[in-house]
């Protein structure tokens, strides 16, 4: 392939990750990872070094971290049993692997089922839930963050290296 060919493919990735940070089930950080990979190769890594990709690594890395923990701190924060924030993180792990739904369903019934096996009071396990989808929505602001960041860390190394 041509440069211009890989230009376009690198932004692409970057442009489908971007629609990804906002579309759950698409995993947005990893594909802008990829094409900021991709365009610090075809540039022989002359203004995206190495330490440049491993922080962008990290930072989307993190992104990962944050749709997780944001769940797990927003159940904690209403009371929410060890049982509840176990089952808040399995259901945000497995909710990944049935798309947009499952993102969205899946750490809830985590959150509520694990509340409900700890203390049998349904009322407290609905609020757990609803502290775990808040969570989710503060982990899914910064992570949010976390892409834009990422994007001016490359167009300005990018720029100025």
């Amino acid at each position: 392939m041509n440069p211009t060919g890989w230009w376009i493919l690198a932004l692409a990735l970057i442009l489908i990750g971007l629609v990804g940070t906002f579309l759950p089930g698409i995993p947005g950080a990893v594909a802008i990872f990829g094409g900021m990979l991709l365009a610090a190769w075809i540039d022989d890594f002359q203004r995206i070094g190495w330490i440049t990709l491993t922080v962008l690594g990290v930072l989307t890395a993190l992104t990962f971290v944050a749709d997780i923990v944001g769940g797990l701190l927003g159940a904690k924060r209403v009371g929410a049993s060890r049982q509840a924030l176990i089952g808040a993180a399995v259901g945000a792990v497995v909710g990944v692997f049935f798309g947009f739904i499952g993102i969205i369903v899946a750490p809830f019934i985590g959150a509520v089922l694990g509340e409900l096996l700890a203390r049998q009071q349904l009322g407290t396990a609905a609020r757990v839930g609803l502290g775990t989808w808040i969570g989710l929505a503060v982990g899914a602001l910064a992570k949010v963050a976390l892409v834009f960041a990422m994007l001016a860390i490359f167009v300005t190394r990018y720029l100025i290296g």
